[in-house]
């Protein structure tokens, strides 16, 4: 399936899902009417940063939206690189591509990122729905990465782990395409002990 008509389908399946309006999508992800029903409408391909905030809304992790719903026939636990999803954010170019397996009730979750030279992503969301985890492993190139005010340089093999919920900024100061592998956790938090 095309990922513009997957992630059509998807956003449309979890708003009716969660009995949402797109009014009621709307007010609770930031992204207007129109453009959730050109979304849905497959008229329009969404950037990374409406995206975020849709899934968010939603209460799933971004690679939830690239997921079909269910594994192909015959393949279990196994996600062959010829039926993983690959999307390119129209905005910035950067190219993503759910690594996971479909259907296995994994907490975790695979992406690899191709990141264009000089490009920039901003994902702002100051409160999340679900609590995520990620881990940024630079496989090839350079990423400055700032996490709600504070910044990293990371150069191939540095691996950067954070907590959604913060305005994550994404950047390729280099002249050569990055590449990395993101890692995603949906696993609840422990509650934290108190002295």
């Amino acid at each position: 399936m095309d990922v513009d008509a997957l992630l059509a389908q998807r956003v449309h399946a979890l708003r009716k899902a969660r009995g949402l309006t797109l009014e009621q999508l709307a007010q609770a992800s930031g992204v207007s009417r129109s453009m959730i029903s050109l979304i849905e409408r497959q008229e329009t391909s969404p950037t990374a940063a409406v995206l975020n905030k849709l899934a968010d809304a939603l209460g799933v992790s971004l690679p939830t939206l690239f997921a079909a719903d269910a594994p192909p026939a015959g393949e279990g636990p196994v996600s062959r690189r010829a039926d993983q999803s690959v999307w390119t954010d129209p905005a910035s170019g950067y190219e993503r591509r759910h690594l996971s397996p479909v259907g296995v009730g994994s907490p975790i979750e695979l992406v690899e990122v191709g990141f264009p030279a000089g490009a920039t992503v901003v994902f702002d969301n100051p409160v999340r729905s679900a609590g995520i985890h990620q881990q940024v492993w630079v496989l090839k190139g350079r990423m400055d990465i700032t996490v709600d005010g504070q910044a990293w340089r990371l150069a191939a093999g540095d691996c950067l782990a954070m907590r959604l919920g913060h305005r994550i900024a994404f950047h390729n100061p280099g002249t050569q395409p990055a590449r990395y592998l993101l890692a995603l956790s949906s696993t609840p938090d422990l509650p934290r002990r108190t002295a």
